[in-house]
Formats: C-alpha cells, structure tokens, sequence
C-alpha cells in the first residue's frame, strides 16, 4: 500500500463522487466539500482526485491537490499518471519532482516511476529520465519489473536503444512488455534485425509483438518478411490487417494492399482510419476510378466521418491521383464544417498536380480567410503547383512569405520547387543561385531537374554538369546516363553518346524498362516494354 487511510465514517457527499461521470457533475461536488471542509480529510480527498482523474479532468485533479494541506504520495501519484496521459506531459515531471522534495517517504515514489518515466519518452526529455534512473539504483529498485520496464520503454523512445538493452539484459525477469518495448524501440530507430533477433527470442509472441515486426518491416520495405509473420499468425487484429496493409502501399504494391482490405471486409472486420488511409493511397496509386468510387460509397454507407482519422484528405488525394478533380473538389466541399489543414493541402495538391495553378493560389489565399495556419506541407503544395504553372512571381513570393510571416523555415523540397519552377521557365542562373543558397546538400531530385530542362532548352554544357552531379549522388540511377544520352543526341555528339552507352555496360547500368497499369472488369494488367502483358486477378 501507498499510504494508510484513515478511518471516515459513510457521508453522502463523498458517495455522490462515485455516481459522478463528468466534470460538469464533479464540479458541484466539489464546491460543497470545499464548503463543508471535507477536503481536510485525505480519504475525501483522494477520492475526489482520483474520480477528476478519470474523468479527463486532469486539472481538476491538480486544483484539488493544490488546496490540500496533508498531501500524500497516492495524491501526487494519481496527478502524475493523469498528465503522463495528456496534452501536457511534461506537467508530470514538474509534480514528482515536487513530490520529491515535499515528502520523505521515499518508498512511495516508486509507484509514480512508470508514469513520470512515460512522460520522459513522450517529452524526449531523457535527462530527467536519467534523474530518475538515478533513484532507482538509489532506492534499489532495480528487481521491480514496472519500474524497469518503465525505463526501458523510455530509453527506447528518446533513442538511446544501447542503454534499454543493457537494462534489458540485466533483468532477472522478463514480461510481455519487457519484450515488446525492447522490439518496437529498435523498430523506431530502424533497427529491423536486432528487432527481429528479439522477436525470435521471445518465449511468447502476442498481438503487440507481431504487429510490431510487420508494421516495422513495412516501412523499411521489406514485405516478404511482413508477409511471413502475417501468414504464420493465429489470430489477427484490425492494428494487424491495417500494419500488413499498410506494408504493402508502403513497399509500392499496391495492388496487393486493395485485395487484402477486400478480403478484410469479407472477414467482417471494420477497418480502422489508419487502414482506410492506407488502402485510399494505394487505389491512387492504381489509378483505378471504378474502385476509388466504389470505396468512397462503401465509407459514406458504413457511417465514417470523412473529417476523422484524415480520411477526407486521403480520399481528395485518391481522386487527384486518379484525375477526378471535380471529384476531389466535391468531398473537399463536404468536409467544409470540420475541414482541418491537411484537407487544405489535399485539396491544393490536387490543382497542382493537374497544373491549375492560378487556382491552387486562390485556395490558398481562402484558407488564410479561414484564419487557418499553413504549414510546410501547404507551402509545398503551393509551390508545385506555382511550379507546374508557370507563376514565377507568385512562387517567388510565396517562398519568402513562407520564412517570413509564418516562420517556417524551408526543407529540401521546398527548395526543388523552386529549382524546377527556374529550370522550367529556362532561367538556369536563377535555378543554380537557389542550389547555392540551400544550407543542406543538393540532392539528386533538384539536379535532375536541370538536366531535364537542359535537355529541352538544348543547354549541354549546363545538362553535362548537372548529370555529373546525380551521377555523384546516385551512380546507379540509369535515366541519369539516358538523360545525358539523349542530350548528346540532340547536339549531335554522337561519339559521346557511344561512349556513354559503353560506360553503362562497363558498370553494369541496366535502363528501367517503360511499365504501365490499367484494372479491366476488376483485374489489374501490366505492360511493360519487351514483355507480354502481365494479368493480376488478385
């Protein structure tokens, strides 16, 4: 035990707590405690802390704590837990440590560990963590498996996966969570084999552990592997239909993520957000009209809200994707009352992807009479579609808009836009100031954008550089050699065009056949250059 109560006898304002299911109900409640002095009874209390903490109302929880003279440990444990699970972790660190210097019974402070330790992770604040850990060795609670478990999750989410093994392997006893918080920490920092070498140690896989290793192997783009695990598992989940789906958009077979969300349906398993999003993605991806339509009537007849889980978003993209603007513009409309930034972006990639740049910029300039804050995604989609425009002044604008009235600093892609907007237009001194001025390293992306252009403006010296460069970054990229190639050509410099050719061969350069998808009666059919169409009936 925490602490021992102390006796109180039956009283009808505290047994009104307990019938209590909201804070507006709480609050009543506790005004007439304050009035009769009831909060002068720990037991009291605790009560009415403990009933605002379950109700959502943390802050509650903390006004209480703040107007109690003879706090104890359990009072401060019940805060600390109720903020480690909100909108303000960090909160949790400012009480235990509070609680620390307030009270002497040290022994106590171990049932706060675990949840100040999750607020640790959550903030990425690893050095009160490491305070923590501190008095742990101190007060000898190395053998407390929640409290190590609790460190080990924590060292995990703020990166530092050597420090979680080696408390790891220092345990006289493991349980499902010691296991699962070692695998999902490598997973998060990429460390898919190390991940999978704990996998297979496990004495007793579960759900979490699975779903883990597929959802990991998914994004690192191994699907085989994901396959395996999802295959060779007894029973399933909705997280583990959506990490397998999910896996197969991510790795670009997509084909394979539609049947299984079908097959999913037939099951009777309702998909969640997540897989919804997954499976829209993948349907664009296809570019198949008929099942994007039939999945926009199958969320809007099984009660989703387009708003929750952005899903509304996923379907504007699927739309664009499948060159349905008027589509996308139409479930951008119907969103209007819950519409969130990311239905904005949706909605303005969409125009820039169909180069309606002079209407991109109109949403844009409506989404600020929204009095909604764009973020870098929104200048992205912005910018592209200046881009694929031709609006050279508004881009050029907008980019300095960006940094200076919404103070967001411009990444890499940002900085392509602009790139491909100059290479574009064929104003390549203006294309290669903004490659100077970037503070991060070109990449092959921006690079390939001159070459191209170099290639439609007939500017060979310009493209010989540019190829030069990707051939630095990506030295096995083959439309880099044919691209040069065919700008030999076009001058006329055919024996650099021979050269080139043998280059390709001497370093085992293979040019990536032409590949082309269209779904008939439900099929999908492949075509690639040199190859009989391919049938995938799924």
């Amino acid at each position: 035990m925490i602490y021992a109560f102390q006796s109180f006898p039956a009283n009808p304002t505290i047994e009104l707590i307990d019938k209590c299911k909201s804070m507006s109900e709480l609050r009543p409640v506790h005004a007439r405690m304050i009035k009769t002095n009831l909060l002068n009874h720990t037991f009291a209390a605790s009560r009415l802390i403990a009933a605002y903490a379950q109700s959502g109302g943390v802050s509650g929880a903390l006004t209480v704590l703040r107007g109690v003279e003879d706090v104890n440990a359990f009072m401060y444990f019940t805060v600390i837990k109720g903020f480690s699970e909100s909108w303000e972790p960090f909160q949790s660190l400012v009480l235990y440590a509070e609680m620390v210097s307030r009270l002497e019974d040290c022994g106590a402070f171990k049932f706060s560990i675990p949840s100040v330790l999750a607020a640790c992770g959550r903030v990425l604040e690893d050095g009160v963590g490491r305070q923590v850990h501190g008095q742990v060795v101190k007060g000898s609670l190395q053998c407390d498996m929640f409290v190590m478990n609790g460190l080990i999750r924590m060292y995990c989410e703020v990166g530092q996966i050597g420090v979680a093994r080696m408390l790891f392997d220092k345990m006289l006893s493991r349980d499902l969570i010691s296991w699962n918080s070692m695998i999902v920490g490598c997973l998060r920092v990429g460390e898919v084999a190390l991940a999978r070498a704990l996998f297979d140690d496990m004495p007793l896989r579960d759900l979490v552990s699975c779903n883990a290793m597929i959802d990991g192997y998914g994004k690192c783009g191994d699907c085989k592997s994901a396959e395996q695990i999802f295959n060779t598992m007894e029973a399933k989940d909705v997280v583990t239909w959506t990490s397998m789906i999910s896996a197969y958009a991510l790795c670009g077979q997509s084909r394979k993520a539609v049947d299984l969300f079908k097959e999913m349906l037939i099951l009777g398993i309702r998909p969640d957000a997540p897989a919804i999003v997954s499976v829209l993605a993948a349907i664009g991806d296809v570019e198949s009209v008929e099942e994007g339509k039939w999945m926009h009537a199958f969320l809007l007849g099984n009660g989703f809200c387009l708003s929750d889980g952005f899903i509304g978003s996923a379907l504007i993209d699927m739309y664009a994707k499948c060159g349905l603007v008027e589509e996308a513009y139409d479930v951008f409309r119907n969103v209007s009352f819950k519409r969130n930034v990311g239905d904005w972006n949706s909605m303005i990639s969409a125009l820039a992807i169909h180069g309606l740049g002079q209407e991109a910029v109109r949403m844009f300039q409506e989404m600020e009479g929204m009095e909604l804050a764009p973020d870098k995604i929104t200048f992205l989609a912005l910018l592209t579609a200046c881009s694929h425009g031709g609006l050279i002044e508004e881009a050029q604008f907008y980019f300095e808009y960006m940094v200076e009235k919404h103070k967001i600093s411009p990444v890499i892609q940002h900085y392509g836009c602009m790139i491909d907007l100059y290479c574009r237009a064929g104003l390549f001194e203006n294309a290669n100031r903004m490659i100077d001025s970037m503070p991060m390293k070109t990449d092959d992306l921006a690079w390939k954008a001159v070459l191209s252009a170099s290639l439609r403006y007939g500017k060979t010296e310009i493209g010989e550089n540019a190829a030069h460069q990707v051939a630095r970054l990506v030295p096995e990229d083959s439309g880099n050699y044919v691209l040069l190639s065919n700008l030999y050509a076009k001058a006329g410099r055919w024996e650099e065009v021979a050269k080139l050719r043998s280059s390709m061969k001497l370093k085992g350069v293979k040019k990536v056949p032409g590949c082309s998808s269209v779904v008939i009666d439900g099929a999908l059919h492949e075509f690639t250059v040199g190859k009989e169409a391919k049938r995938d009936s799924g």
